[in-house]
């Protein structure tokens, strides 16, 4: 039977810092999405033919990122590390828009308010492309978890 999906994920805490409430929030709310709803399938074929649901263990070392795969009861499947250098970029973009997305939720009109979060999530639907091509081959996601993976990948480069 296969269940391509994830059921819970966890991230290193060895691997973040201090987080702000509104970049706090961000996290709780792509972490219950991702669970909620998603799509991720391993390509590599488990000798005993399991397909999943899976649970995720997300850590940063070394600027690449661990994705530790476990079964539903724990056993650790597989450990995917990818390298982040092609995310440097969006990373640090997407903190960029972030923060003037907060300063603008406080300050700013609706239409300013507006103007900002289209940024935001341009960016994001970037590096959620980009995610699923660093991933082809490896593990199929659907847009949506990537845009969530690739929350939960910046929530591990916040520094204090």
């Amino acid at each position: 039977m296969s269940d391509p999906r994830i059921i819970a994920v966890e991230l290193d805490e060895d691997s973040i810092g201090w987080r702000s409430a509104d970049v706090e929030q961000e996290r709780r709310i792509a972490m219950f999405d991702l669970v909620e709803n998603n799509r991720f399938a391993p390509q590599k074929a488990q000798g005993d033919g399991y397909a999943g649901p899976y649970r995720l263990k997300l850590g940063c070392v070394e600027n690449r990122l661990g994705i530790q795969i476990s079964r539903s009861d724990g056993t650790l499947l597989d450990t995917l590390i990818l390298a982040l250098g092609r995310f440097r970029r969006p990373i640090r973009d997407y903190f960029a828009i972030c923060d003037s997305y907060y300063q603008a939720i406080r300050q700013a009109t609706p239409q300013g308010i507006e103007t900002v979060d289209m940024a935001r999530r341009a960016i994001h639907n970037d590096a959620a492309e980009l995610l699923q091509e660093r991933l082809k081959g490896k593990i199929e996601v659907d847009f949506d978890t990537a845009r969530r993976l690739f929350t939960l990948i910046c929530a591990l480069h916040i520094r204090g």
